[in-house]
This record gives structure tokens, sequence and C-alpha cells, in this order.
């Protein structure tokens, strides 16, 4: 017979097993990006600056799953570091821009051993991974409004 709780069992939560592996490849990344000067969501902030060049924060957080409040500290430090510029948009003060710099993109000549780093960490074969993606993927698709 089943007990009532079973739901409340961590082992049965779909969240704890991503939160979990969240964190732990988290974990892998900080020994690479350490080397970098990065933290983990510096990391994947430079990611959308490297691909795009020039977005607002607005865009940004879209692309992050970030809010501006988490992301603005993040910039600031990103902005010290020479690897970015932040200015307001001239057609809308409100929109404020973030473009990637040539020390910032000089940065990515550095990362760009990072992901293959992290995946020889990670004991899964390409079809698991493919497979991987394709369901956190579609997972996250539903969150997007």
């Amino acid at each position: 017979m089943s007990d009532k709780y079973d739901a409340l069992k961590l082992e049965n939560q779909l969240c704890f097993p991503l939160y979990a592996c969240s964190k732990e490849i988290v974990k892998l990344y900080k020994p690479y990006l350490d080397e970098l000067d990065l933290t983990y969501t510096q990391y994947i902030t430079m990611m959308v600056l490297w691909e795009h060049k020039q977005v607002n924060v607005k865009e940004l957080g879209k692309y992050l799953y970030l809010d501006s409040g988490t992301l603005t500290p993040v910039l600031k430090k990103l902005e010290q570091k020479g690897w970015v510029e932040r200015s307001r948009a001239k057609e809308d003060e409100r929109v404020l821009n973030v473009t990637l710099t040539k020390a910032g993109e000089e940065l990515r000549e550095k990362a760009v051993e990072v992901p293959r780093r992290i995946g020889s960490c990670l004991k899964l074969d390409l079809e698991e991974i493919k497979m991987l993606y394709k369901t956190l993927y579609k997972i996250l698709g539903q969150f997007e409004s």
C-alpha cells in the first residue's frame, strides 16, 4: 500500500535531481572560471555577449532567466574588469545597453576551452547528451511566455 506522504519524499521530486545536478555542474566550472576571473553568472553573461555583441538588460535577462536586480551587480563587476560597457540608449533613456569591449572579446579566446573541459568531466556519451539537452530545453520552453 502506498503511503500518502510518498509524494513528499525527496527521491520522488523532479526538482531535486535537477537542482543537485545544476549545483554540482556549476562546481565543476569553478576551477576553470577561476582561471578567467569569472563567476558562473558572469560567464553565462559573457557567453550571451560573445554571441550578440550588444544587448539591453531586459534582453539579457530573458536569455539568462535572470532579473535586473541579479544582473546589475554582475554587469557592474564585468564593467569594472573592462569586459563590457553599459550605456543608456539614445532613443529611450530607460533602456540600458550592454556592449562587449575589445578586452571582453579577447577573453573569449581564453574561455573557448571551458565547454570541452567540462564535457570531459561528465561521463555521458553523445546520444545521452543530445537527449538530455532536448529534454531540458523542452521543459525550459514551457516557462517562456
